[in-house]
C-alpha cells in the first residue's frame, strides 16, 4: 500500500474505534439511573469496551479494533427507597454501577481522540492531494 495513505487508514481506524467508544458510553449515561423491574431484580451494568492493534495484511499496517465489549463487575450501589417497584423486602434498592462523573471524562477523551484522527486523516489527504498537484505540473 502507497505510504502517504497508510496514515488515513490509520486515522479511520481509530476513529471507528473511538465511535464505538462513544456509544457505549452514551448507553452507561442513558442508564445512569435504571433500576431493575422486579422488587431486588439488578440494575443496569455498566458496559465496557477493550481495544487492540491488528496488522492489516492488506496494507501491512497497524490498526485500532474493537477487541471485546464487557461488563463491570464493580458492585452495584444500594440505596433506600422504600416506595420504588425495585425496592425489595427492606426497601433497598439496587443502582447501576455507572458513574456520570467517569462517564463524561470518558466521552471528552474519546471525542478528543477522535478529532485527533480526524485531523491526521485530513493531514494525510491534503498531502496526497498536494503529491498529486506536483505529478500533474
Amino acid at each position: 500500500m502507497d505510504p502517504l495513505l497508510s496514515p488515513a487508514r490509520i486515522a479511520a481506524s481509530g476513529m471507528s474505534a473511538q465511535s464505538e467508544r462513544l456509544l457505549i458510553i452514551s448507553e452507561n449515561i442513558a442508564n445512569a439511573r435504571s433500576t431493575g423491574n422486579t422488587p431486588g431484580a439488578n440494575p443496569y451494568a455498566r458496559k465496557t469496551i477493550s481495544f487492540t492493534s491488528e496488522v492489516d495484511r492488506a496494507s501491512g499496517v497497524n490498526l485500532i479494533k474493537v477487541s471485546s465489549y464487557g461488563v463491570d463487575r464493580s458492585p452495584f450501589k444500594v440505596e433506600l427507597n422504600p416506595g420504588s417497584p425495585a425496592a425489595d423486602q427492606n426497601g433497598y434498592v439496587k443502582l447501576p454501577n455507572v458513574n456520570p462523573l467517569i462517564e463524561m471524562a470518558d466521552m471528552r477523551q474519546a471525542n478528543r481522540i477522535y478529532q485527533a484522527n480526524l485531523q491526521i486523516y485530513k493531514q494525510s489527504r491534503e498531502l496526497v492531494s498536494m503529491t498529486l498537484d506536483l505529478m500533474r505540473t
